[in-house]
Order: structure tokens, then C-alpha cells, then sequence
């Protein structure tokens, strides 16, 4: 019987896995109104249900809360990508219809969602759960002890006695490993939505035991996320009034950028319109020398459009790296809802987040005091490594007969749960101040 269960909480998408005999693994399989998956995007909608009470919500996670989002419009309140509010000291909660949710209290609730959604499959004999976290969270400056507590007060409110904390490409690096027929060191790029995380780990079977040794780690806060960021930045934020001006006091001023930093971020949107900010942009409207540019802002915030405009930028993002050029479609632009758009011009955007990607991988060779040549192998994982641009920092940098891929979505999971199940697990753990 498993003793342990692997959380990978992920910005886009979440999986819970346990091991079974003989190291196999397997992900626990989700039934909502939506159909069946063992993955299920990290995204929850709230409604009012009069059968409830005055003050009850009805609550759907996944692609259960996509479909209630789009089918009840004007009354669902969705939120997505809710890990990257984890580590933010800014993020102290939010309203969802006229109720606070803190950071814990979302996690806490997705959680139990998806534990209704296993029924009979959740483990409930299970008092172990290994949760992959970033080498470096998301945000401008984020607390990962903060994080972490915050992880661990919604953990704890499941009933889990025992928690452990592991670095999310160690995970996969363990996933990964399982299939080594030799002694290696490896390095795993683990390309999530809101970080690009490197971990350098020395695996040596001894007597039959694998053991392993962590030479090193580095990460970014940038990974897919910001990618949608930018081309949201060079198609949207121009038709929306992003370098207009206004009128105040005789003066002619710039519209401030602030604005379409938080539209930029569509994770976000859902936050974005519950903020004072948001109201000082309505208050613009009559004094912006492009009116209808802001109009049409707003009616984007109003009208809950950040699901859509994901669904665009993604199918953009996947077309991108297929082909040299694709077509930009968002509908809620009007008259601009097509645009074309080139992998060069595309390139060029993320160039400086790429240099970031590129820095922290230098970082942990660097640190490590390790060559190119000496490296086994190397494991990509998670959406953004199918990206062209992100795959040339590391076929420029290693033999390509030494880069793998596969299982980007179950890998960290899976790798967490075979850690889950070993007697030295507190070598794999990251320590908290908890």
C-alpha cells in the first residue's frame, strides 16, 4: 500500500500521483462535470446557489470551472494560475462575492475540490504528502517562506500529519531517473508557468541502491507565463490604449503603464478588477484623449475576457512553434482581432527573458563547477521547453543526443510520490522555518 502522495501544484496545471509495486506510479483520476483526467488545470469559479443558502457558493475547479465561467456569465467569479499569488506579500486575499479568500483558503478549496472529484480513488489512509515547490517562486519580489507557510496552513487543513517540501526539477530529475542504465549526472529544466527552475543531481546505483546527490540548483521567475505577457504587450495593450494620453490640469500626460502591467498578466485579470486601480482607470475614461481605447479596456475587464485571451495566446504560442508565422485571433478587439505575427518578431519580444532563462541555467554549471561535456543527460519539462528559442539554449549548449523529453506534465507527480515512498527522504527535502 502507498504511504505517500505527490502533489505537484502547478501554476497551469495540478497532478497528484502515488507509487505502486516495483516503482511503477500512477496519477489519481479526477470525475467532474466536466469528464474525466488525471490533470486538472489549476483554475477555480465561484456562483451564488439559492439551494445552498444566502451566503453559500457553489464551487467547480478545473475544467469544471472553465465550463461553468463560460456558461454563467456576469455571475461566475473565476480565478486561475492561483500559485503564483504564493509567495506575494502584496496578495493578502481576495473578494469573491462579498467573501474573502486568503492565498490558503484558495488552495485549501481547489484541493478539496479535486479530492470530491477522486471519490473512492483518494487515498484517505494517506498522512504523507510530498509537494514540489520552485527554486524560485513567481513575482517581482517573492517570500518563499511565505510560501511555504502558506502552503503548509492549506495542507494541514486537509488532515495531512506529515508534509515534505521538494524542489519541483529534483522531482523530475527522480521521475526521469528511473530509466538511467547507468551512473549520471543530470540536469533537469523544468519549464513551468511561472518559473524556469535547474536542478545539476549525481545519480549512482551502490549495491544495488540508487543514491543520489544534489550538486546544485538555480531558477528564474519566468517561464510561459511571461511569454504571454509580452505578446499580449505587442498585440492587445496598443489597441487598449497603451501610449495614449489624458487630459489633467491643462497638461497633456502618458496613460500610466501600470495599467497594462496588470492586463499583461491574464492570470490575473480576475484580481485586476477588484482593485482601486481599476476604478482610477474608469475615472480616466473622460479625460483620455482615445477614449474608446479605454472603453474597450474595461469592457475586457467587465466582461471577464481572461479566459479567452489565454486561448488565444496559447493557440498563438503552440503555432508558433510549429511554424515561422501565425495568426493573432482575440475577437473581443473588434477591428484588430486578427493580427499576424513572426517566431522572429515573437523572439525578439522574449529576448530579454530568454536572457534571464539563459543566466540562471549559466548559474547552476557555474556554482557547480561543472562543463557542458560533462553532463548525461539533460531532461526538459513542462509547455514552455517546446518553445524554439527555449530549446536553442540547450542544443547550442549540449550534444542533442543527450536531451530528453516526455511526460511534461506527470513527471514532477509521479517523481514526487517514488520520493514519497523512500526511507531517506529527508535528504530530498527542502527545510522550512516551519
Amino acid at each position: 500500500m502507498a504511504t505517500a502522495l505527490g502533489l505537484d501544484f502547478g501554476t497551469t496545471n495540478t497532478v497528484l500521483a502515488q507509487a505502486g509495486e516495483g516503482a511503477q506510479t500512477a496519477s489519481i483520476r479526477f470525475t467532474s462535470p466536466a469528464g474525466s483526467s488525471d490533470t486538472m488545470r489549476t483554475a477555480l469559479s465561484f456562483i451564488k446557489d439559492r439551494h445552498l443558502g444566502a451566503s453559500a457558493l457553489h464551487v467547480e475547479a478545473g475544467q469544471a470551472a472553465i465550463a461553468a465561467f463560460i456558461a454563467n456569465p456576469g455571475e461566475c467569479r473565476y480565478l486561475q494560475s492561483i500559485k503564483t499569488f504564493a509567495a506575494s506579500a502584496l496578495f493578502q486575499g481576495t473578494l469573491v462575492h462579498a467573501r474573502r479568500f486568503q492565498f490558503e483558503d484558495l488552495m485549501e478549496v481547489f484541493l478539496k475540490r479535486l479530492e470530491a472529484y477522486a471519490g473512492d480513488a483518494w487515498p484517505m489512509q494517506v498522512k504523507r504528502i510530498v509537494t514540489g515547490r520552485p527554486v524560485h517562486f513567481a513575482g517581482a519580489s517573492p517570500d518563499p517562506d511565505l510560501a511555504m507557510r502558506r502552503y503548509s496552513e492549506a495542507l494541514g487543513r486537509l488532515g495531512f500529519a506529515e508534509m515534505h517540501f521538494v524542489y519541483e526539477p529534483v522531482a523530475a530529475a527522480f521521475y526521469f531517473a528511473q530509466n538511467l542504465k547507468h551512473d549520471a549526472t543530470v540536469l533537469v529544466a523544468d519549464f513551468g508557468g511561472g518559473t524556469s527552475d535547474f536542478s545539476l543531481i549525481r545519480f549512482e546505483t551502490i549495491a544495488g541502491r540508487l543514491r543520489v546527490t544534489p550538486l546544485g540548483q538555480s531558477g528564474v521567475g519566468i517561464a510561459g507565463d511571461q511569454f504571454d505577457a509580452r505578446i499580449i504587450d505587442h498585440l492587445v495593450a496598443p489597441e487598449i490604449g497603451k501610449g495614449s494620453r489624458f487630459m489633467s490640469f491643462g497638461k497633456t500626460l502618458d496613460v500610466p503603464d501600470s495599467y497594462y502591467r496588470n492586463f499583461s498578466r491574464w492570470n490575473q485579470l480576475s484580481i485586476f478588477k477588484t482593485t482601486k486601480e481599476f476604478a482610477s482607470l474608469k475615472a480616466l475614461v473622460r479625460q483620455a484623449v482615445e477614449p474608446d481605447k479605454l472603453e474597450l479596456f474595461i469592457d475586457l475587464i467587465e466582461h471577464d475576457e481572461g479566459y479567452q485571451l489565454h486561448q488565444a495566446v496559447s493557440a498563438t504560442k503552440m503555432a508558433l512553434s510549429l511554424e515561422d508565422e501565425a495568426e493573432f485571433r482575440f475577437a473581443p478587439l473588434g477591428q484588430a482581432a486578427v493580427k499576424p505575427v513572426r517566431r522572429a518578431d515573437f523572439e525578439r519580444w522574449i529576448a530579454p527573458d530568454l536572457a534571464q532563462i539563459t543566466a540562471a541555467l549559466d548559474e547552476v554549471l557555474d556554482r557547480t563547477r561543472t562543463q557542458a561535456d560533462e553532463v548525461d543527460r539533460i531532461f526538459l519539462t513542462g509547455g514552455t521547453s517546446f518553445v524554439p528559442a527555449v530549446r536553442r539554449i540547450f542544443t547550442d549548449r549540449f550534444e542533442p543526443g543527450r536531451i530528453e523529453t516526455g511526460g511534461e506534465l506527470i513527471s514532477i507527480a509521479h517523481g514526487l510520490a517514488l520520493i514519497g515512498e523512500r526511507d531517506d527522504i529527508a535528504q530530498w527535502t527542502v527545510p522550512t522555518d516551519g
